[in-house]
């Protein structure tokens, strides 16, 4: 009864009453959690902002892969590409406000995996 007086209310409730994952979770992995974009984002928060330096950081992604994802990232409002008509021609990438937001739970998710995935044995 108390269910169908909230859903008659208008009223929204957490989705862990529901028993199943949030909307925002869902997206947040729907766009992160494809191979090499959580990568590329991480790249951009250090700073890497052409192509041929994100593709080095990123190993074994290729060219035509991180075009692909710059370009999701892009339309997803959390990569801004720039264009210099140069000469020469040079496209930069950076991250907007919302897609540098994410660096303290990418900070998070590296450290997390420092300690129970790597036992604290980094590669850098």
């Amino acid at each position: 009864m108390a269910d169908q007086e909230e859903r008659d209310s208008g009223q929204r409730h957490e989705p862990e009453a529901c028993g199943r994952v949030g909307d925002g979770i869902t997206q947040v992995f729907g766009l992160l959690g494809k191979r090499w974009t959580g990568l590329i984002v991480s790249a951009l928060t250090q700073g890497l902002d052409r192509f041929t330096d994100l593709r080095q950081a990123v190993p074994g992604i290729s060219e035509r892969m991180l075009a692909d994802r710059l370009m999701e990232l892009v339309a997803a409002g959390l990569v801004l590409r720039e264009v210099d008509a140069g000469p020469p021609v040079r496209v930069s990438y950076r991250l907007t406000e919302s897609g540098a937001a994410l660096e303290p739970a990418l900070t998070e998710l590296a450290q997390w995996a420092e300690k129970y995935l790597l036992n604290g044995k980094g590669s850098c």
